[in-house]
């Protein structure tokens, strides 16, 4: 008897964002974009239990959310993410989503191995691509890419 070959897992991302309107222009765009599912969360309480409860590639944390910061929520899960998955060493890469007023934060923050960059708020999209290129796979076949030039009209 042969079985038939696991295809990989897509990667999937948790997105913690405030903003209704920022989450869908982020869900959408990676979507768009990158091979991933992306799971979105309005608070950081909400992402911490999501996180438990499945395994993710990345994380996207707004540094300020309503209910605790975006840092504070990465600290908390850096602990308890390995705890509740079985074969996991340490939580997923982390991407922050920043305020003007939070850049001198977040270059504190930089100095964990974790931190693979930062996108300013409002997002933009050729930002969330350059910052996410090394973790998401790209989606083949796109009609359009942000980053080449329009075809020629005679």
């Amino acid at each position: 008897m042969t079985t038939a070959p696991v295809a990989p897992a897509v990667p999937r991302v948790l997105l913690a964002e405030e903003s209704l309107p920022y989450r869908r222009v982020i869900r959408e765009a990676l979507l768009a974009f990158r091979m991933c599912e992306v799971d979105d969360a309005p608070s950081g309480e909400r992402a911490f239990e999501m996180a438990l409860r499945r395994e993710y590639s990345l994380f996207l944390f707004s540094l300020p959310l309503p209910d605790m910061t975006g840092d504070m929520l990465d600290r908390l899960l850096s602990k308890a993410y390995p705890m509740v998955h079985p074969g996991v060493h340490t939580a997923p890469p982390v991407i922050f989503l920043i305020q003007p007023t939070d850049t001198l934060r977040f270059q504190e923050l930089q100095r964990d191995v974790r931190v693979r960059g930062s996108m300013p708020l409002p997002p933009k999209l050729d930002v969330l691509l350059s910052v996410t290129a090394s973790l998401l796979p790209e989606r083949q076949g796109l009609a359009f890419s942000p980053f080449s030039s329009p075809p020629h009209v005679p």
